[in-house]
């Protein structure tokens, strides 16, 4: 099937890997959420959770190449373990209720910038991308980042594909402009954020359609620019204006 996404044409022969079966599963360890009754079931978790989202990596691989080269989408990088690290957590339960999969740029270092994201839990979908939880220090360098050019953060999230595919710039803000900028600074508005995220969300039934795919494809493409304009404020080497003119470049591609 020949679909268009934001005016590129690109082939998608994939249904959704997920089924009834993936959500069935994931309601039964959001009831059972203990070691041992997975263990018994790890055989199920391996056949409706983890290989279609193993799938579904597969092809995003390929499809990335078209929509979003940079990012990296292979389960050894990308998919997250099923284990919580409960070790200073108030919540003491073993498991996650979800199976989810990030997707980071290359040239990042590893478990750094932003990333697009993709979710499937016992009752809601969600896709897109951002960054979440930056650090104090990430988040001096992304305000500097958006100081200097804050207009092109702004292009990126009131394009047409941003707007009608995830809509708005999401995420924690402070009610007040940051320390060391005036109130009337142009990026004013961009520098209040301290997460910054884009995305949308679906009933969790959504991941079994034929649909899923071809939406998630659309998101991640509308919400790349975004997370490519992040990176760009957090390299640690000395080429980040050459990686911005880049990013420019390609967003504007039709």
């Amino acid at each position: 099937m020949t679909i268009a996404v934001d005016g590129l044409r690109t082939m998608v022969r994939m249904s959704s890997p997920f089924t009834t079966r993936t959500l069935r599963f994931l309601r039964a360890l959001k009831r059972h959420n203990d070691r041992e009754w997975f263990r018994e079931r790890k055989d199920r978790y391996e056949a409706d959770v983890r290989q279609p989202m193993i799938a579904l990596l597969d092809r995003l691989a390929v499809d990335f190449a078209t929509v979003a080269p940079e990012f990296i989408a292979e389960p050894r990088v990308s998919l997250y373990r099923i284990y919580r690290d409960t070790r200073f957590s108030a919540d003491k339960t073993p498991l996650k209720t979800h199976v989810a999969a990030h997707f980071p740029m290359g040239g990042m270092p590893r478990g750094e910038g932003g990333s697009l994201y993709v979710e499937i839990a016992p009752t809601w979908v969600w896709m897109g991308g951002g960054l979440y939880r930056p650090s104090p220090t990430q988040l001096r360098s992304l305000r500097e980042h958006i100081a200097d050019n804050h207009r092109h953060l702004h292009r990126v999230v009131t394009s047409a594909a941003f707007r009608q595919t995830v809509g708005t710039l999401d995420g924690e803000r402070l009610t007040r402009v940051p320390r060391g900028y005036s109130t009337d600074h142009p990026a004013a508005n961009y520098l209040q954020y301290k997460q910054f995220l884009a995305g949308r969300e679906f009933e969790a039934e959504f991941a079994t359609t034929n649909a899923f795919y071809r939406e998630l494809l659309a998101t991640f493409r509308a919400v790349a620019p975004l997370v490519r304009f992040l990176n760009a404020g957090l390299r640690p080497d000395a080429g980040l204006p050459s990686l911005l003119r880049k990013t420019r470049a390609r967003d504007k591609r039709p």
